[in-house]
C-alpha cells in the first residue's frame, strides 16, 4: 500500500456501546415466544398481559417476562388504564429495526 492511500484512510469508528444496545434489541426479537407476541400485537393493536397470555396459552409470569424484555428493548409501549397495562407495538421502531436487518442481510 502506498503512503498516499494510507493518508486518505479515516480511522475506524467503532461505537461499542451502540453495538451492544443494538445486539440486545435484536436478541429481544430473536425468540419464538416474543415473535408470537409481536405478531399478536400487530394483529390486535393493543392488548393487556391477560389477553396476551390467554390468546397465546402461556402462564401469566411467562408472558410478563417476555413483555418486559420487549419493553426494555423499546419494541413495545405501555399505557396504563387503572389497574390494567395495555401493550402495543412501537411500529416506527420496529420498522426501523426491520429496515436495518434487511440492509444487513443484503448480499
Amino acid at each position: 500500500m502506498t503512503d498516499s492511500k494510507k493518508d486518505n484512510k479515516s480511522p475506524l469508528n467503532v461505537d461499542t456501546i451502540s453495538i451492544k444496545k443494538a445486539s440486545l434489541i435484536l436478541r429481544a426479537i430473536n425468540h419464538k415466544l416474543r415473535v408470537s407476541i409481536i405478531k399478536l400485537l400487530n394483529e390486535e393493536g393493543q392488548l393487556t398481559v391477560t389477553e396476551i397470555y390467554i390468546k397465546l396459552r402461556l402462564e401469566q409470569s411467562v408472558a410478563s417476562q417476555h413483555l418486559s424484555i420487549l419493553r426494555i428493548a423499546g419494541i413495545v409501549m405501555t399505557q396504563r388504564d387503572g389497574k390494567n397495562i395495555h401493550y402495543s407495538l412501537d411500529l416506527s421502531k420496529f420498522d426501523a429495526i426491520m429496515a436495518l436487518v434487511h440492509d444487513l442481510v443484503k448480499v
